[in-house]
């Protein structure tokens, strides 16, 4: 009951319905979606101490995160979420100075191509470049860690696939955060149930999906991994919010993977909304999901943490 959660996260949420309507109208195009994504830039200061450095991943443009805390044999991989059409390091940049203090590591968040000037494999390719390039820098397998929150989440598994179709060495682990994993916008009874509750309307999906997969079959299985064998990934830690649209998709794709021989961690973190974590300046829920996903690195890797 949303009465048990924090008083932040209660007052969080009367904002977001006060605002739902604007929203909601934002989110009828690529370039309202992507103004609403974009305010995120530069607004939340970062953490004392924590740099951030532009990097070119052979060709792909990213930013490394650091904190005094981070080790820097272990690295995270970070995907940014926005449906496949808008987002950026620069919006995620505050979650991801959280992260590597939390998970004491490196964090290398990428700027991938983006819909509909670039539909699909392109942010799929970019991110299995990233991944390459950490490799061929002689980070290693078994102390990356591949993060990735909505899209970026169903980009985790479509990486991870890529990988083991390549026959690339296997990251350590995957973390999808609200992960979008059914292009064709149809999975589950939280799309209708959640839609009202939840700050993401489900329209963007709908724009996302007919901009990245084009004239793609949806349930292609690097697009809707949903559908994909998920035989042979690394250990996996999935969050959901039990109030978010996709909340149905992550159940299900963690039941899948779990069916497929996978070692699957499913975190339903009650009355949370899409990609909570984003908002832990505003209320302690978000810091706790945080906190969580970095425990679960640090055991996952084979880095000594301080």
């Amino acid at each position: 009951m949303l009465e048990d959660r924090s008083p932040e996260f209660q007052a969080f949420m009367v904002g977001v319905h006060e605002r739902a309507d604007w929203l909601a109208a934002q989110s009828r195009s690529v370039e309202g979606i992507r103004q609403v994504m974009d305010d995120f830039i530069g607004v939340l200061p970062l953490p004392d101490g924590v740099t951030v450095e532009p990097v070119d991943c052979d060709g792909v443009s990213a930013e490394w995160v650091d904190a005094p805390i981070s080790i820097s044999a272990r690295v995270v991989l970070y995907i940014h979420g926005g449906c496949f059409i808008s987002g950026s390091p620069g919006v995620v940049r505050e979650c991801c100075a959280r992260l590597a203090i939390a998970a004491e590591s490196r964090v290398l968040s990428i700027d991938y191509r983006l819909a509909p000037e670039h539909p699909f494999p392109a942010a799929l390719d970019d991110a299995t470049t990233c991944y390459r390039w950490l490799l061929d820098s002689g980070y290693q397998p078994d102390n990356i860690v591949i993060v990735g929150e909505s899209a970026g989440g169903g980009l985790t598994f479509s990486t991870l696939l890529k990988c083991r179709e390549l026959s690339l060495p296997m990251p350590a682990g995957g973390v999808p955060i609200s992960p979008w994993v059914d292009m064709e916008v149809q999975f589950g009874d939280s799309l209708s149930r959640n839609e009202g509750i939840d700050m993401a309307p489900v329209e963007p999906l709908r724009i996302g999906a007919a901009a990245y997969a084009v004239d793609e079959d949806r349930c292609h299985p690097l697009l809707s991994p949903l559908y994909a064998d998920l035989s042979g990934l690394p250990p996996l830690l999935i969050q959901v919010g039990t109030s978010e649209v996709l909340l149905d998709e992550g159940v299900e794709i963690a039941k899948r993977a779990h069916a497929a021989g996978c070692d699957v961690t499913l975190e339903e973190w009650e009355d949370m909304i899409h990609v909570w974590h984003w908002y832990a300046v505003a209320y302690p829920e978000a810091q706790q999901a945080i906190d969580a996903m970095g425990r679960w690195i640090i055991e996952h890797t084979q880095a000594e943490s301080h």
